[in-house]
């Protein structure tokens, strides 16, 4: 390399520089020439290194390569080589004695440059064992993310005390010592962020929050999207369009509720109950049956129930002259047979999850029939409207079971009765 140098310092005095300016400039030249080799180190190891891990990681049935490639650990790795072929080079273009700033400049880039690199390198190691762990059988359930964002964390605080001890030239252990002395003063300063921060961290390890998810907290006033989420705070907007801001602690000191697993589910809930007028509830009459058999959600319902209620009663030689002997329907029960007909044959009915018509506790307000079941559109607007127009045509249907839906007596109904009376 010496003798390149003195090549070039001829050649400059040759061109008709003075020798000052050349020794100045054949060093540049020089380090122009350390470049394009680094960059020649660059261009083979990812043309030749990198192109051949690739085709055999395609190849091969392992995992690990295949994450190593994700997460860009090879790339990562040849980023620094060039790096360190020119901070070792350097002293041949600027010596130590010649041109000591230039050198320890040009020195200072390198090393900082090396750092920063070294610190993607690790977070992307970092990255490549916690997706290594998450594909293990025995690991399920036992999140590591928490600790991997945590070492992280340190190794990029460490990787800036480094930068910063470089640029001021001053030993890291004295930074260290500097930063412990007044650890006390920087947790009340930023008491505030240091909460966020390890809330931060509970809330992504356990993946409870994420933009976008639509949550409610009714302590602040919170129902709606989460539109932002920062060291200090959580922005979310209310479906009034007014923002509210949570920190993020409470999100785990209290409660909260998350939509997402009802967005990321085959369908949303609908529990809604109807009260029956529990004076109307009777045994059905043959005409009653005949009526009911008509609709054909329960044509062969009815005929099935009938011969299995008229096989039992013959087992058991039940004396049908008195309706209270034996087993036999009522209008209720149809009715709820047919409830459940109508929501398994609705084309937004979710197949998939639960659907369900039940009794609840009676009441001074009736018999409540309470409707468990999902829609498979879960947009709010036509959620809305959907059921809406479930329950519409269910209390539509019930004086067609000669049922009544209980209700509170009205103004209109004491006016009704008195025009009745007079």
């Amino acid at each position: 390399m010496q003798i390149i140098q003195e090549w070039i310092n001829k050649g400059l005095v040759h061109l008709g520089l003075n020798a000052d300016t050349a020794n100045l400039l054949d060093n540049f030249i020089l380090l122009c020439v350390i470049l394009i080799v680094a960059f020649g180190i660059d261009y083979i190891c990812r043309n030749i290194v990198l192109a051949t891990f690739k085709r055999v990681a395609k190849r091969t049935t392992n995992q690990w390569d295949d994450l190593v490639l994700d997460r860009k650990i090879i790339h990562r790795v040849i980023d620094i080589l060039p790096a360190i072929f020119i901070y070792v080079m350097l002293p041949l273009a600027f010596s130590a004695t010649d041109h000591p700033t230039w050198l320890t400049i040009f020195q200072k880039l390198c090393v900082i440059y090396i750092i920063g690199v070294s610190l993607r390198f690790i977070n992307a190691l970092l990255n490549l064992v916690n997706d290594i762990y998450d594909q293990k059988s025995a690991s399920r359930g036992k999140s590591i993310k928490g600790f991997i964002q945590v070492i992280q964390i340190i190794v990029v605080f460490v990787g800036i005390i480094l930068i910063i001890a470089i640029l001021i030239n001053k030993s890291p252990v004295s930074l260290f010592a500097g930063l412990g002395a007044s650890a006390a003063l920087l947790m009340l300063v930023f008491k505030d962020s240091i909460l966020g921060f390890v809330a931060g961290i509970q809330l992504s390890t356990n993946d409870m929050l994420r933009p976008g998810d639509w949550i409610t907290m009714n302590k602040y006033g919170a129902d709606g999207t989460v539109i932002e989420v920062t060291l200090n705070a959580i922005k979310v907007r209310n479906f009034d369009n007014t923002i509210v801001t949570i920190p993020p602690y409470s999100l785990v000191s209290d409660s909260f509720q998350n939509w997402r697993g009802m967005s990321e589910s085959p369908g949303r809930r609908i529990k809604r109950s109807v009260n029956i007028d529990m004076n109307s509830v009777c045994f059905c009459s043959p005409e009653m049956l005949e009526k009911y058999q008509k609709i054909a959600l329960l044509t062969e319902y009815i005929e099935l129930k009938e011969k299995e209620l008229q096989q039992y009663n013959e087992m058991h030689q039940i004396d049908d002259s008195i309706r209270v002997n034996g087993r036999r329907q009522t209008n209720l029960g149809v009715f709820r047979a047919y409830l459940e007909r109508y929501l398994r044959n609705h084309p937004v009915v979710s197949k998939e999850l639960t659907c369900m018509v039940r009794h609840l506790q009676p009441t001074e307000k009736g018999i409540p029939i309470e409707l468990y079941f999902f829609l498979s559109e879960k947009t709010w607007v036509l959620y809305e409207n959907i059921q809406a127009d479930i329950f519409d045509h269910i209390l539509a249907v019930i004086p067609e079971f000669d049922l009544v839906a209980f209700q509170n007596i009205s103004g209109a109904d004491l006016r009704s009765l008195s025009k009745l009376q007079a």
